[in-house]
């Protein structure tokens, strides 16, 4: 095994690569990122009518729709871009909201056995709509206001109809009634 092999990259796509660091006697970790190691930035939109904003879209590695929480990557298409500059981007993109107030939640690893990808997790509240929505491109997202109290029946429903349920929906626990 060559040592680009060992501690580098063992395979890139268009999107994603696979690496190898050193693990251990003489043995190594593989693991996924993004090209370019870019990450991610996420939002908990809350209206002031005490709604959620979830998008729905369907997830190719999982061959169903997934409920997810609004979130887009960070310098995909300006390198560099500041997170929160990506998180307005996204929220606008895919929900067609815009918001006037923004926490900074911190960063955070997506699933850090498997993937380098760190995300960046906010929450937008303040929010005004002002497009439609729905992502760019082929992503055909549909956006879900649910209310906080229905969000339990909400996701019940979307499993029984064969969606998967991002894990970032746990953020939700602490501000459901």
């Amino acid at each position: 095994m060559s040592d680009m092999q060992r501690e580098g990259l063992l395979w890139q796509g268009r999107f994603l690569e696979v690496r190898a660091a050193p693990w251990g006697a003489q043995g190594r970790w593989e693991y996924v990122t993004r090209v370019g190691r870019i990450g991610a930035a996420v939002i908990l939109a809350l209206t002031d009518g005490g709604e959620v904003v979830l998008v729905e879209q369907h997830r190719p590695p999982l061959g169903a729709p997934c409920i997810e929480l609004p979130a887009g990557l960070v310098g995909d298409e300006t390198a560099g871009e500041d997170p929160l500059a990506s998180a307005r981007r996204e929220l606008l993109e895919e929900t067609g909201f815009t918001a006037a107030r923004w926490e900074d939640f911190g960063t955070f690893a997506s699933s850090p056995g498997m993937i380098g990808e760190i995300f960046h997790f906010y929450r937008a509240t303040g929010l005004a709509r002002a497009a439609p929505g729905g992502g760019a491109g082929d992503e055909r997202i549909t956006v879900h206001l649910v209310p906080l109290a229905e969000v339990p029946a909400f996701l019940a429903a979307a499993r029984a109809r064969g969606c998967a349920i991002d894990t970032r929906l746990l953020a939700l626990l602490p501000v459901l009634p």
